[in-house]
């Protein structure tokens, strides 16, 4: 299927939880540490943005498959698969659109130059170390594509280890990790390989859309860090995970047989230095490319690739001014360049910024003040800046107020993509400009960690991807203005033995002029993860439940709302062999995140919406040594 008219059916489509370091904490919302500045960790206070961190034990003991399965558990986030592993996802972040949300692993932005979406479906958890979600805008730190938030990934680190898995719809999986070193230098490599024979996305059943869509993944890791002495350090990270996902055709009267050819790869090095007790200055050097290569043997307007491709640098200065100040200052570059057999109008852009940010931390208060200046080739300067407050309201209870700011600046696809009989884009629209206030309540009591957070974003000229009924072709719009504004609620304690996390939402996101829901986003969300251990035995339960939703921006198409149940299990069989089963969507509930358009007639004289099936019940048995 043609990635362009996939990538933006579910990015814009048409008409706490903190968890605790410690190995046997639950998912919390009041972490001991937040990376919030790239490698550079620092205290997550009481004005800091909210944020949910999944730690390596936490990724293992939930047993997720994939990046969206765990996102799925993040307050006031909601991914939408349009269809099963291997398609285009997209990551709803308090009713954002996807491209407002940037990603970055091992400190390196992995959003797609063509349709400003980072490619979570690709991304093997098992080569993951730790995964944060930091909601609201951070643009005053991270610039365009921080609207909605920010997702952070590091890649693994860690013991050696071997682990096998089989399971539902022909799945197989193997991993291999490898690490070594001493005091001064270390490694950590890791290769791993996923393959599906999936199921059948489509629901209308026509022509070759009627049969099974398998995927294929595989992905190599190294890590490589060496310290010269107490004030010098350098490090490699290298990333690369590709493969194949069979596609629907779901566009054409004929279906053909659609497949994407993948590679999403990153390369980050850093070079720390500690010139004084109370200065830590960092360079950073990345490299990111997304290639993706669409084939069909029916329709040849399908057959095409898009390569995409950053370079950035980043320098950032950590000052320590006192005891309770501390100033962040640092500059950042990055240049775009798209590569594709489509005649884009431009293919290359770059962006050049600088930050500072400035905070204290006294006795029941704390404040954080950030600026940052961004000049785009396409859009000119930009000023972004943000404020936070903290207070001790009560014992073991804090209170943070917070403003931001945010930019978004449309993507090579939304102005520039060739019109095509599914797609046109847009020269003339405008970036997107945000403003965010929030409110929030944190606390712990009786062993209950939990918090409460009222927010309120004002997005001007929001990009909305426009389909009108009959018509196939869609096209992004700059709306007015939008307003999206709702609560987040987590819970975290140990009851009975059983470890308990709860998180929820509700949003609101409308369009200001016509009083429509925003298209895609679930009002209201609720996930809830059991577990404990009874020996060398562990048992789990999470169960998410979902609002309906409209899929379209006129709000004519409405999709069902669902709630899924899932177990797991564990068995330590040795001090080095470990058993796990997990059974996802026990009931085998049908339900879908998305719908699709097909055409009735060869002419495309008459279309119909369809739904995209979402995965029953399936089943995963894995073996992991650890020695």
């Amino acid at each position: 299927m043609k990635l362009s008219r996939l990538a933006l059916a579910v990015l814009l489509p048409p008409g706490g939880a903190l968890a605790a370091e410690a190995a046997d904490a639950p998912q919390v919302y009041l972490p001991a540490q937040v990376v919030a500045s790239r490698q550079l960790p620092e205290s997550a206070g009481p004005s800091s943005a909210a944020a949910t961190v999944f730690n390596r034990d936490d990724i293992e003991r939930l047993q997720v498959q994939s990046v969206p399965e765990l996102l799925n558990r993040v307050p006031g986030v909601f991914m939408v698969q349009a269809g099963g592993r291997g398609t285009l996802t997209g990551a709803f972040i308090r009713g954002a659109n996807p491209g407002q949300t940037l990603v970055l692993v091992d400190g390196v932005r992995i959003n797609a130059a063509a349709s400003g979406l980072a490619r979570l479906e690709f991304l093997d958890p098992g080569r993951i170390e730790r995964i944060e979600v930091i909601r609201g805008p951070q643009a005053s730190q991270y610039g365009a594509d921080a609207i909605g938030g920010l997702i952070r990934i590091t890649t693994r680190r860690g013991q050696p280890r071997l682990r096998l898995a089989a399971g539902s719809q022909g799945s197989f999986e193997r991993e291999l990790g490898l690490s070594g070193g001493d005091g001064q230098t270390r490694f950590d490599l890791g290769a791993s390989q996923v393959e599906s024979q999936g199921f059948d996305r489509s629901s209308d059943d026509r022509g070759h859309d009627a049969d099974h869509d398998g995927f294929r993944r595989r992905a190599l890791d190294l890590t490589l860090a060496h310290r010269f002495g107490d004030g010098l350090e350098a490090g490699l990270n290298l990333l690369d995970q590709r493969g194949e996902s069979e596609l629907d055709d779901v566009y054409n009267f004929r279906p053909g047989d659609a497949y994407e050819r993948f590679s999403v790869s990153s390369a980050a090095a850093h070079l720390e230095a500690r010139p004084t007790d109370d200065w830590t200055s960092r360079l950073e050097l990345g490299h990111f490319e997304n290639k993706s290569e669409n084939r069909n043997d029916l329709n040849a307007l399908n057959n095409y690739s898009f390569n995409t491709y950053r370079d950035s640098l980043v320098w950032f200065n950590t000052l320590r001014l006192d005891d309770r100040r501390q100033l962040l200052l640092g500059a950042e570059w990055y240049e775009e360049r798209l590569g594709s057999d489509l005649d884009y109008a431009e293919s290359r852009r770059w962006n050049r910024a600088a930050f500072l940010r400035h905070s204290y931390r006294g006795e029941g208060f704390s404040a954080e003040v950030g600026l940052r200046h961004d000049d785009n080739q396409r859009f000119g300067s930009e000023d972004s800046w943000s404020a936070a407050l903290g207070l001790d309201v009560a014992p073991a209870t804090r209170l943070a107020l917070s403003y931001a700011e945010g930019f978004h600046a449309p993507t090579f696809s939304e102005l520039y993509v060739p019109p095509t009989p599914f797609y046109r884009g847009n020269p003339d629209l405008s970036a997107e400009r945000s403003k965010s206030y929030e409110i929030a309540l944190r606390g712990e009591h009786r062993s209950t960690q939990w918090s409460l957070s009222a927010y309120r974003t004002e997005v001007d000229d929001l990009i909305v991807v426009t389909g009108r009924p009959g018509q196939l072709f869609n096209r992004p719009e700059n709306i007015a203005k939008a307003r999206l504004q709702g609560l987040e609620l987590s819970l975290a304690r140990t009851l009975l033995g059983w470890r308990a996390a709860l998180a929820a939402s509700l949003v609101d996101p409308r369009d200001r002029a016509t009083g429509h829901t925003l298209p895609r986003r679930a009002k209201r969300n609720l996930s809830l993860d059991l577990d404990r251990q009874f020996g060398t035995f562990a048992v789990g339960l999470g169960w998410q439940a979902v609002s309906s939703r409209y899929d379209d921006d006129a709000n004519q198409h409405e999709v069902s709302g669902y709630a899924l149940l899932g177990l797991r299990g564990s068995w330590q069989m040795s001090g080095t062999l470990k058993w796990q089963v997990k059974i996802d969507n026990l009931l085998d509930k049908d339900y879908s995140q998305a719908l699709y358009k097909r055409p009735d007639t060869p002419f495309y004289t008459r279309i119909s919406q369809h739904e995209y099936r979402q995965e029953g019940r399936s089943a995963l048995l894995s073996l992991s040594w650890v020695p």
